[in-house]
């Protein structure tokens, strides 16, 4: 396949969270939605699972990008705009994901908007940025960095051009517990490649 509709045209450390992400994907899915889509990556490889995928994006360049490797699928649309202020239904999900944008917005509204989108059952996953504020943060990024290095260059890790970039403002201790405050009884994991996720079901 050409770059672009292969659905493993490069690999990272948001896209090696994917399959996580799709093991969580509820059987019978009608309806799923990925927050900070970039070129839809993501969102293709949910088609296979959902009967429709919604991506959304601020970036005009990456849904732009999206829409064109989408190639007209009809079970595929992308929506250019705040996830904040995107006219979405309430409610319209039964799957709700996000890699590596949340950081780029007001964490708790986009947790809170995320959570209230989801369908009864509905489950949300998102995988995301955090820095490091304390010694047993440092310590767990010092031990990893051999194994990230080694990974990236054996991976050869790349990514879509003009995919934009935030530095995280939140700590791990203050995503896991501003996440718990918001999901109760929410899954946080922390990863070696410097990523942590949440995994909630909605009541």
């Amino acid at each position: 396949m050409q770059q672009g509709t292969d659905l493993t045209p490069y690999w990272n450390t948001n896209v090696a969270r994917h399959p996580g992400i799709l093991r969580a994907v509820p059987g019978g899915c009608r309806d799923a939605l990925d927050v900070g889509c970039g070129d839809g990556l993501l969102a293709r490889k949910l088609a296979a699972r959902a009967q429709r995928v919604t991506g959304v994006d601020s970036s005009p360049r990456m849904v732009a990008r999206a829409r064109e490797l989408a190639a007209g699928d009809p079970r595929l649309a992308f929506v250019e705009d705040d996830f904040l202020a995107a006219d979405l239904p309430a409610a319209g999900y039964d799957f709700v994901c996000s890699v590596s944008a949340v950081h780029h917005m007001d964490f708790a509204a986009a947790l809170a908007r995320m959570r209230d989108l989801l369908r009864p059952g509905g489950v949300l996953v998102v995988a995301g940025l955090a820095r490091e504020a304390t010694l047993a943060d440092w310590a767990v990024t010092v031990a990893a960095a051999p194994v990230v290095r080694v990974t990236k260059v054996l991976r050869r890790a790349a990514g879509p051009p003009g995919m934009p970039a935030a530095d995280p403002r939140m700590s791990y201790g203050e995503v896991r517990a501003e996440a718990h405050r918001l999901l109760p009884g929410v899954r946080y994991r922390r990863h070696v490649l410097r990523r942590y996720t949440l995994t909630w079901r909605a009541p």
